[in-house]
């Protein structure tokens, strides 16, 4: 979980100008204690404090739901945690449909959410337009059953089977 959220302080504060200074000396004192690392509390007041000196902060995680579980809810409280110290800062997350639940849980009791599913119609328009633009291309590159199998397959992972 630390990892994440440094990687998160890392992106931050490779785009700002100049390091604070309480970053580098947190680290540094992580180093005199012989390298063990932040931890997470220490790690989050970091990130929130970078963050908020940001007009706006956009936080995009994608595939939340491949995450492992017994660190996925630890990892939304954080993402919580930032988003209430550091009101200008929007999430982005994506996951399949069945971490649904857990992201209520964690998130959307405090988070205004917009939750946004693929319409199957849409994907299938787009599946048959693409493999028609490969067929042009090669006429003999796929049978209709092929074609089927790969739009039943895809649409059935969109959907979360």
């Amino acid at each position: 979980m630390v990892n994440k959220i440094g990687g998160l302080l890392k992106q931050v504060t490779l785009r700002a100008t100049k390091i604070p200074g309480e970053i580098k000396d947190s680290f540094e004192e992580s180093r005199m204690r012989g390298g063990q690392g932040l931890r997470l509390p220490e790690m989050l007041k970091l990130f929130v404090k970078v963050i908020s000196s940001i007009k706006r902060a956009y936080i995009c995680i994608d595939a939340v739901d491949e995450l492992l579980a017994y660190g996925r809810s630890e990892f939304l409280r954080a993402l919580r945690q930032i988003v209430q110290e550091a009101p200008n800062t929007r999430l982005f997350l994506t996951g399949r449909t069945y971490i649904r639940g857990e992201l209520e849980q964690n998130l959307t009791k405090w988070v205004p959410s917009i939750h946004i599913v693929a319409d199957p119609g849409d994907i299938a328009r787009y599946l048959s337009q693409k493999m028609d633009e490969d067929g042009d291309r090669d006429p003999g590159l796929m049978t209709e059953n092929l074609k089927n199998d790969i739009a039943k397959n895809i649409l059935e992972k969109a959907s979360g089977m």
